[in-house]
């Protein structure tokens, strides 16, 4: 039983809830015309749903898009973001509907969509030649993007510690996160998901909960203040998008050079069956381990992945 499993299990009783598909809708076209020097903290997509996006760095620099994992915002890219615009790189990062400022509608809370509103984005501040780095659920994001909408407008992928191929345990992916967690982090949602944003920040996402380290408060209130600016609607159905969303078929559409980073000691989204796994669907990419790495490691060793990310946009 690992770490995860028995977190989900101590926060909640593991209950039988009745799995919904997402709904899978056809791509959109965002009703936004192009605008290379869109200075507005919003953009609205086809739907109606208004995006925050920060726009960082010089306007005329070689584009970073980043995509952010649950139950946060854009916020949890702040050091990768600042790093690369002082390095004269234009970093852009939207909070997922649902999440952070941007609105929170009813509906839509399913990959297909977060594809479709990243491609809004794209479209908006006319992004071509970009990288594409998406962290957890927001690598999930990322594939789900070129397998709906190509790659023309893309040079590169980073997968930091992803949720690709696929997260959850199936009948084809037996090997997959159990799906008592899914059931516990599920109800714990429903049940208190405030106390649930602490338990996992102090716990397994930071690695906190391992011999001999060395909890930071300030991270464990982050991830926590990020989770509650997030509706409880959009944040209870993104688990099921982040936790059994397959994306075996958009990583066989990657044709650009591709990096997977990711920790060995990932408690939430296990290498093995994740980041190791990604390498054996996309020709030629690279895998980055961290030695003792937890699932974030965004923070946790971020002068690290800054340098790797750094490397990566350079060659």
């Amino acid at each position: 039983m690992n770490c995860l499993l028995r977190c989900a299990m101590t926060l909640a009783a593991a209950c039988s809830l009745a799995v919904h598909p997402a709904s899978i809708a056809a791509p959109r076209q965002p009703t936004l015309k192009p605008n290379a020097m869109n200075t507005s903290p919003y953009i609205t997509t086809a739907d109606g749903t208004r995006l925050h996006v920060k726009d960082w760095g010089p306007r005329t620099g070689q584009v970073v898009v980043f995509s952010h994992g649950w139950p946060l915002n854009a916020d949890s890219w702040e050091s990768q973001m600042q790093f690369l615009a002082d390095r004269g790189y234009r970093v852009i990062a939207h909070d997922r509907r649902g999440h952070g400022r941007s609105s929170q509608p009813w509906e839509g809370n399913h990959m297909d969509q977060y594809a479709d509103d990243l491609d809004a984005v794209m479209r908006a501040f006319d992004i071509k030649g970009a990288t594409l780095v998406g962290f957890s659920t927001g690598g999930g994001e990322v594939a789900r993007y070129i397998g709906r909408h190509g790659t023309a407008r893309v040079a590169k992928v980073a997968l930091v510690s992803a949720i690709t191929p696929i997260m959850g345990q199936t009948p084809s992916h037996p090997h997959g996160v159990p799906t008592a967690v899914y059931d516990g982090l599920r109800q714990s949602s429903l049940t208190n998901r405030t106390q649930l944003y602490k338990d996992i920040a102090s716990g397994p996402f930071f690695g906190f909960n391992r011999p001999g380290a060395q909890p930071s408060a300030g991270l464990v209130d982050s991830f926590w203040a990020q989770g509650v600016q997030a509706g409880s609607k959009a944040t209870f159905e993104s688990i099921h998008a982040f936790f059994y969303s397959d994306f075996r078929d958009d990583l066989r559409k990657f044709n650009v050079p591709t990096l997977v980073v990711h920790g060995t000691d990932d408690q939430i989204v296990p290498i093995d069956t994740t980041g190791r796994a990604v390498v054996k669907l996309v020709p030629g990419a690279q895998l980055i381990e961290y030695a003792g790495g937890p699932h974030g490691i965004t923070d946790t060793h971020k002068d690290q992945l800054n340098n790797d990310l750094l490397a990566f946009v350079q060659k």
